[in-house]
This record gives structure tokens, C-alpha cells and sequence, in this order.
């Protein structure tokens, strides 16, 4: 039998007008809205549906609404009896994993959730940095790169995205030095991302260690499906390493490329992507083109899922 992971998406994949659709096709995807807006203590479904855009895309809103967003779709499709047997997620992507997994219900993860947000804006507003995507080059090279421009500052590998795709972080003065590093030595395109934050590095150590804070207040249920950790890259069926992974995972790398090869090892054959944007089907594809993968991401791809099997 084809055995199914659902991958949830991270900052990045958020858009305006997002979930509006959801609400309409689906009355029960509006109670999720609300109890949202009453945790968080502000509207999030007037801000998925209707932005302004420059507000979604603030650290402090874009992860409590992707979280929202995927966790309906995810109960969505539970509805419909499409189950997974592993679940990863991308950065952010990864506390809908543990939610979907079932170490904590939809309000306690949307309160770290909102936490690790808050902490995150607060981060890049105070203590700012840069991130850069290097297309082009693989693994080796980029961190070789960046070994380089350590000589400016704290600089390393964020995300390990694709074969060709690495997302770097650091310092501003050291990530410009590793950018023009990588357009010498021939990558096919360096990209500084908009974000003000050193995201995955060193230089989010506070912000762990306030998240801590809030971890520990938690007592995480045994996961009900292997969940693959992005600082590891590996399953975890126990919960008593959740605490660590949740807070190192900032100021690590995001191993997706391990991820998503060690499922396939495990025996994943088929992928579905549950949440806003197609960012990871992409990735996935650049990986391992073998594999089956889709998006569910509206009322549309909810109501034709069955189609896709």
C-alpha cells in the first residue's frame, strides 16, 4: 500500500486572501478562524482574507495564519479519511507537523506558534540580519562560502531547500561577503530575501532561549506518526526530545533535503503539501521526480483530493 506524509509550509508561502475560501466552501474551517482571532486577541481572519499585504508578511502575523491555515486543511482532509503516516514541516511548518501528530491541540500550538513569532519579529527589529537564497551551487560549495566570509561576521547554511537551492544567514556585513562569494565562484542566481531577521543561525540564541521559556510549560503527548525534525532530519515517535528540537530548530539549519530523502528511505511514496503556496511540491520535485506529490491548499483542491489517488 502507497504510504502518505503531509509536508506543511513555512514562512514564505503566505498570500492575501488566503483561507477566504475555505470559510465559504466549508462553515467548520470558520470556527478554527475564530478561535484564532480569540487566542491571538486580534482578527487574523480579516488579515488572511483581506491583508494588507505588508501586514501578512510580518513575521508576528504570517506564522499564526499559516498555521491556522494548514491545521484546516489538515482536519479537512482527516474528514475525508486521507490520513498520513509520517509529517514533516519547513521551519515554521514543522509545530503544524507536532500539532497534526498530536503532542498538543490547535490552541496550545497557536500559542507557541504566536510566541515564537513575536520573538522572531522582535529579533530582526532589534538585532538585524540578512538572509540570501544561492541558486546554483551545491551543498558543499556554499558552505565552503561561507566559511569564507566568516571574516565579517556569523554566516551559515539556514535552509538546505533543493540539490541547487540553499538559503544562507548571518550577519548583514558577513552574508553580502558570502553573496558575492557565490556569484564568483558562477552560481546562477543570489537573491537577499526580505527579511530583517538572521533566521536558523546563531544570532537567534535569545529568542531560543526566550522560547524555552514557553516550551517547557508544555507537556507533549507521544506523537501518533513519525515526525521528521529539521535539525535532525529524523523521525521521532517519543516526546521527550520535542522540547530541544522545537528550540534549536532556531538556530539551526533546515535540513529539508535529508528530510525528505530519509522518508523516502522509510517508504513515503507520496506527498501531499497541506497549506498556502506550492513551495515545497517545488523543492520536492528538484529532489526526487519519482515520487507522487500534490497541493491542497483551497476548497477546490479539498473537494477534488480524491481524484488525485
Amino acid at each position: 500500500m502507497e504510504r502518505t506524509a503531509f509536508i506543511f509550509p513555512g514562512q514564505g508561502s503566505q498570500f492575501v486572501g488566503m483561507g477566504k475560501d475555505l470559510i465559504e466552501t466549508f462553515p467548520f474551517a470558520g470556527e478554527f478562524f475564530e478561535q484564532a482571532g480569540q487566542t491571538l486577541g486580534y482578527d487574523i481572519a480579516s488579515i488572511c482574507f483581506e491583508g494588507p499585504e505588508d501586514q501578512l508578511k510580518q513575521t508576528r502575523f504570517t506564522q499564526p495564519a499559516l498555521y491556522t491555515h494548514s491545521v484546516i486543511i489538515s482536519e479537512l482532509l482527516s474528514q475525508r479519511g486521507i490520513q498520513a503516516q509520517a509529517v514533516a514541516g519547513h521551519s515554521l511548518g514543522e509545530l503544524t507537523a507536532w500539532k497534526y501528530a498530536g503532542v498538543y491541540d490547535f490552541i496550545t500550538g497557536l500559542k507557541l506558534v504566536q510566541k515564537r513569532g513575536e520573538l522572531m519579529q522582535n529579533a530582526g527589529d532589534h538585532n538585524r540580519g540578512a538572509m540570501a537564497a544561492i541558486i546554483g551551487l551545491d551543498a558543499e560549495t556554499v558552505n565552503r562560502l561561507c566559511n569564507e566570509a566568516q571574516s565579517e561576521g556569523i554566516v551559515q547554511p539556514a535552509n538546505f531547500n533543493s540539490p541547487s537551492q540553499i538559503v544562507i544567514t548571518g550577519s548583514i556585513e558577513a552574508v553580502h561577503k558570502a553573496m558575492e562569494l557565490a556569484k564568483t565562484a558562477g552560481a546562477k542566481r543570489v537573491v537577499k530575501l526580505p527579511v530583517s531577521g538572521a533566521f536558523h543561525s546563531p544570532l537567534m540564541d535569545s529568542v531560543a532561549n526566550f522560547f524555552q521559556d514557553a516550551v517547557s510549560r508544555i507537556q507533549f503527548q507521544i506523537p501518533s506518526v513519525p515526525v521528521y525534525a529539521n535539525v535532525t532530519a529524523k523521525p521521532y515517535t517519543s516526546s521527550e526530545e520535542i522540547s530541544r528540537l522545537l528550540c534549536d530548530q532556531l538556530t539551526h539549519s533546515v535540513r529539508w533535503i535529508e528530510i525528505i530523502e530519509n522518508m523516502i528511505r522509510d517508504g513515503i511514496s507520496r506527498f501531499i503539501e497541506v497549506g498556502a503556496g506550492k513551495v515545497l511540491t517545488g523543492l520536492i520535485r528538484r529532489i526526487n521526480r519519482e515520487v507522487d506529490i500534490i497541493s491542497v491548499g483551497t476548497a477546490d483542491d479539498i473537494e477534488s483530493i480524491h481524484s488525485a489517488f
